[in-house]
């Protein structure tokens, strides 16, 4: 099959989603398919990878994002030979899907992998609530109706849209991470880092971004701290530059601030070996759909500090594989703290994390995937087309033209 994966943003730009897509595309490849990634971008930025089909678009500041309402007049004719496309995200990529793919009968799969509800709480924070569901209450059940397949990585996830008022099938497929490198990472030195062999490191591995709720867990590991003196917290990861600024500058205006250590971003290839090294994995994040930053960490065998929430709810059992909590500093500091004192409950967690973590290795879920896109291109699942969705086709191409 030829598979056009839609994306609004791609490389350089590191995201769950991206790295998503770039392991996935590998996998289906080995399988002997063709992946073609379409998305906005620099055009001078050299991929190393094949198929990487990119159209001009305006850049955001400095977040990565670029903003286009069209492909170039090449990426079109591309995408329009493809036998399916996957689409992930809904806005500007899943507006061209349908714009481009629809005419030309090719299936449209759609993932949803971002709790946008919450992210318009986090970015949009003078927005009320009402306001910012009520935007995608209008959007999404018409979106999702007009696509081939909704698939979404966790039930939590879809439940979300079902209280979006989404209806339909909705496929449950998990986002697979190559856990061999996890699985298989040889710790880095802790001495090169200036930490002792007792020392307790926590560490968290991400975007440095607004939604990620980093001020909360940087306040828990200061209440942490005057308790336990060789508790220690890593940051890995980037962000827009202003955000990472100001948690630098949280960090240095805490009394605990050598116990915290804010690395930027690695090279994926090395975060194996960071995550190695530690000895539990925290996140105050609620606004995860599928928390790839956190089957990562299973697979290298940390036990998860997280907040009950879609996502890392869906993944993480508690008193299992870590521990969850509501979203409450005394609650969450409790039991990371309780991680932190207990060496045999983190082994113990170590073991059922490593463990539960296979069920999102790549093989796995990229087989399941490829099953759903067999199940489209053979017409086993019904194609979306009908007058409502021509009318929009009509629609869209006279306002962009």
């Amino acid at each position: 099959m030829r598979i056009g994966m839609m994306v609004d943003s791609y490389k350089p730009y590191i995201s769950g989603i991206t790295n998503y897509v770039e392991v996935n595309k590998q996998y289906l490849e080995k399988a002997g398919h063709e992946v073609f990634v379409f998305t906005f971008g620099d055009l001078e930025y050299e991929d190393n990878e094949p198929n990487i089909i990119r159209s001009r678009g305006l850049p955001l500041a400095d977040t990565g994002f670029y903003l286009s309402m069209r492909y170039s007049r090449q990426a079109k004719k591309m995408l329009q030979t493809m036998d399916i496309v996957h689409v992930h995200h809904p806005f500007l990529s899943g507006r061209l899907a349908l714009r481009y793919c629809r005419p030309a009968a090719i299936p449209i799969v759609f993932t949803n992998h971002t709790r946008y509800d919450l992210y318009a709480q986090a970015y949009l924070p003078l927005m009320p609530d009402e306001v910012s569901v009520g935007l995608l209450q209008s959007y999404m059940p018409p979106f999702c109706k007009a696509v081939d397949l909704v698939i979404t990585p966790s039930a939590g996830m879809a439940n979300v849209l079902r209280e979006l008022k989404v209806e339909g099938d909705i496929e449950i497929v998990p986002n697979g991470v190559d856990l061999t490198s996890f699985q298989t990472a040889t710790p880095l030195a802790r001495e090169s880092f200036g930490y002792k062999p007792d020392d307790i490191l926590i560490i968290y591995s991400g975007r440095i971004a607004l939604e990620k709720n980093l001020p909360f867990l940087i306040e828990s590991l200061n209440g942490i701290s005057k308790a336990i003196p060789n508790v220690h917290l890593l940051l890995i990861g980037g962000g827009v530059q202003q955000y990472e600024e100001e948690i630098r500058a949280l960090v240095e205006a805490q009394d605990n601030a050598r116990n915290i250590h804010m690395t930027g971003r690695v090279p994926y290839d090395q975060l194996p070996a960071y995550l190695a090294m530690c000895d539990i994995f925290a996140t105050a994040s609620i606004t995860e759909v599928h928390p790839l930053s956190v089957i990562e960490a299973m697979g290298a065998g940390l036990p998860i500090m997280g907040i009950e929430s879609v996502g890392v709810g869906d993944t993480v059992q508690d008193g299992v594989t870590g521990f969850l909590t509501t979203n409450d500093m005394p609650a969450f500091t409790a039991k990371l703290t309780r991680l932190c004192l207990d060496p045999d409950l983190r082994r113990q967690m170590s073991r059922s994390a490593r463990k539960a973590s296979s069920v999102y290795a790549i093989e796995r879920t990229t087989s399941l995937m490829l099953k759903q896109y067999e199940r489209l291109v053979s017409g086993e699942i019904p194609r979306k087309s009908n007058l409502n969705t021509r009318l929009r086709e009509i629609m869209e191409r006279f306002l962009t033209s």
